[in-house]
């Protein structure tokens, strides 16, 4: 992917149309992860840790980072915060995704500040293998380390 099919409005905090750094070219690390988020399939969901973990490489503020600069060309929605809860600002730009490709999500209660749903993380959480469903598949292609795919022990250390 090159850096003139994005244009800075990706999942992070960089208003849109601010573009990324004038580099002439993606940098590896930039690209790796367009190509992950890329991987995951509609429905499903990977975390920014995720991502970091597949890759052996960063942690999810270097993805969420190069999300916010170059992720405007590929599925951003499908890269999420370990709890579920919707990137701000971003809330019904996302959701309108998920529904759309009928990612699980849980409702908000009638408490919850503005009623919006979190993904549901245990159903929605992809580990890169090559099954549909929830929950981990045991694949070599999954986080580095074999790391929680499914909700588990360990899953408040990605952001």
């Amino acid at each position: 992917m090159s850096q003139d099919q994005t244009d800075g409005g990706g999942s992070g905090t960089a208003p849109p149309g601010a573009g990324p750094p004038d580099h002439p070219e993606l940098p590896e690390y930039a690209e790796r992860v367009l190509d992950v988020a890329e991987l995951i399939p509609p429905g499903r969901v990977m975390t920014y840790g995720d991502i970091a973990e597949w890759l052996g490489e960063g942690g999810p503020r270097q993805v969420g980072r190069v999300l916010a600069l170059y992720g405007s060309a590929v599925p951003w929605w499908r890269v999420v915060r370990a709890d579920g809860t919707l990137l701000p600002a971003h809330e019904l730009r996302a959701l309108d995704h998920y529904r759309a490709e009928s990612t699980p999500l849980r409702e908000a209660s009638r408490q919850a500040e503005g009623h919006i749903p979190r993904i549901d993380m245990r159903r929605a959480r992809w580990d890169g293998g090559t099954g549909s469903t929830g929950g981990s598949d045991g694949g070599a292609d999954g986080p580095a380390d074999g790391g929680p795919v499914d909700g588990g022990p360990g899953e408040e250390a990605h952001t």
